[in-house]
């Protein structure tokens, strides 16, 4: 026999997905500017949703979701935004310093030792952390690529760029 409460949370969840999936894209594409992002936040919007599926009623549903979304959006463009200002103050640095001759051999070496760290990687981290490092491609691009998950290959991320922080500290 079913238990009819997990089929009720079940068909309310399902309901809750299909009535409000196409509102939050909508809401999260328009405060986004059209990124292809978006959809991975909608989808991170309701797995956090889930989190948190003993607290929900039908009446407060909604406003739980919107604040979920709210929050994933600030949280994604405070990440962006400090990705661009890094970028930008690595750009005014190396543009600086390729003018010195003694500057370019000692990237040249420090690229060199990261190449040598980076040979010692398991096999997917290396994979994953190449491709994004050189190839210049996004999580999502490797996750297609490798055919692993995103949030995986951000795990390889991770793991990769502090092993080798770690060994390029040493070496400077």
């Amino acid at each position: 026999m079913k238990d009819t409460s997990t089929h009720i949370t079940v068909q309310f969840l399902t309901e809750v997905y299909v009535t409000y999936r196409p509102l939050v894209l909508r809401y999260i594409t328009g405060k986004l500017n059209g990124c292809p992002e978006a959809e991975d936040l909608v989808q991170d919007a309701f797995l956090r949703l889930l989190e948190y599926r003993s607290m929900l009623r039908p009446e407060t549903v909604r406003s739980f979701l919107y604040t979920i979304v709210r929050n994933l959006v600030t949280d994604y463009l405070r990440r962006h935004y400090k990705k661009q200002e890094v970028m930008a103050c690595m750009q005014e640095r190396l543009s600086v310093s390729v003018v010195d001759t003694e500057s370019q051999i000692i990237v040249k070496d420090i690229c060199r030792q990261e190449l040598f760290v980076l040979q010692q990687l398991p096999f997917k981290t290396r994979a994953v952390y190449y491709k994004s490092r050189f190839d210049e491609k996004s999580a999502l691009e490797i996750a297609i690529d490798l055919d692993i998950p995103k949030r995986t290959v951000e795990g390889y991320l991770l793991k990769g760029r502090k092993v080798v922080r770690e060994y390029i500290k040493q070496c400077i």
